[in-house]
């Protein structure tokens, strides 16, 4: 019996452009990220590195490009947040049937951006039970880790846990561990529609 459900962020609740910030760079002539970006990246994900850090590391290998035009080129992944998505979500806080638990590879400057542009944020946040962010925990998805730290801090059985993420690596470690799992279809499927496509859990 499925008594937790535990949501990504990102093409579950807001949706997102995966490909504008590469597209970003490459207008700007950066067309190939190094291992050395790469790994930066990973580490400001899992809140090893800064804000400050990241934009500084950027600047001096492309500096011709201005923080402010990296900032906006790093946020444009971020589109809108459907009113009704948080609706849904309401709706099952205010039922009461299930823990809810947000768990989401992010970053500081993308939770600041939805801080400042997503009027609803703090009441989206406060639907939660817990509430886990990659670069304030220091895991992220897919590691296995990740959904062993949720299971332990709450004291769950993973038999009884369901989890939505839009990245099919992430659900199937998800997976490994022992937690039901749905890989999303962004723009096919919808959040809203959990419980009718997924009803054989239910």
């Amino acid at each position: 019996m499925i008594k937790t459900l535990i949501f990504d962020f990102g093409d579950v609740f807001i949706n997102l452009n995966k490909k504008a910030t590469n597209d970003g760079l490459a207008k700007l002539g950066v067309t190939n990220l190094t291992q050395e970006m790469t790994d930066l990246n990973i580490r400001y994900e899992i809140g090893q590195a800064t804000t400050a850090q990241l934009l500084s590391s950027y600047q001096s290998w492309f500096p011709n490009i201005s923080q402010d035009t990296l900032q906006e080129i790093w946020n444009s992944i971020l589109l809108d947040f459907p009113k009704y998505r948080l609706d849904f979500l309401k709706e099952l806080k205010t039922k009461g049937d299930y823990q809810l638990i947000l768990l989401s590879n992010t970053n500081d400057m993308h939770i600041n951006w939805i801080e400042n542009n997503v009027s609803f944020y703090p009441e989206f946040k406060e639907q939660f039970d817990q509430f886990y962010l990659s670069h304030e925990i220091q895991l992220r998805k897919p590691n296995e880790d990740i959904y062993e730290f949720v299971l332990e801090q709450n004291n769950l059985t993973p038999e009884t846990c369901f989890f939505v993420d839009d990245t099919e690596e992430n659900t199937q470690s998800a997976s490994k561990v022992g937690i039901h799992s749905w890989n999303i279809l962004p723009g096919k499927e919808d959040v809203i529609d959990l419980f009718h496509i997924n009803q054989h859990l239910f």
